[in-house]
């Protein structure tokens, strides 16, 4: 049963080495040129204002955890729909309480308002 899973094994080995790989060679083989212009701290290609220690909305944590929850979702949806006449109703069924879950999580955070950027 082990030897099914060395495949999964030798490939996530194989990205960790290519990752690691590529942060060690842009390290060591990058030009460093540090100005004081490339030092100046940014936000999106403009400069930052205000104090370093700045706590930031809750509203910008909540948008990433909508938005993991529902990336998760299309995650689990593409290999059920692959899958989706080998599960027959049994399946049909558990990824409808599936997506009952998310839509009762979705109707929650917009009635809290966390959907609303502005108030």
């Amino acid at each position: 049963m082990t030897t099914s899973y060395i495949p999964l094994f030798l490939q996530l080995a194989a990205a960790a080495v290519l990752a690691l790989g590529m942060f060690t060679a842009t390290s060591f083989l990058g030009p460093k040129n540090p100005t004081p212009e490339k030092l100046i701290p940014y936000e999106s290609g403009s400069e930052s204002t205000g104090a370093r220690h700045i706590r930031l909305s809750v509203k910008f944590y909540l948008t990433a955890i909508l938005f993991t929850v529902f990336d998760v979702e299309a995650v689990f949806l593409y290999p059920w729909a692959v899958r989706f006449r080998q599960l027959g109703s049994v399946g049909f069924f558990s990824m409808l309480a599936f997506l009952a879950v998310l839509a009762l999580g979705l109707v929650y955070a917009w009635r809290k308002g966390a959907l609303e950027w502005e108030k």
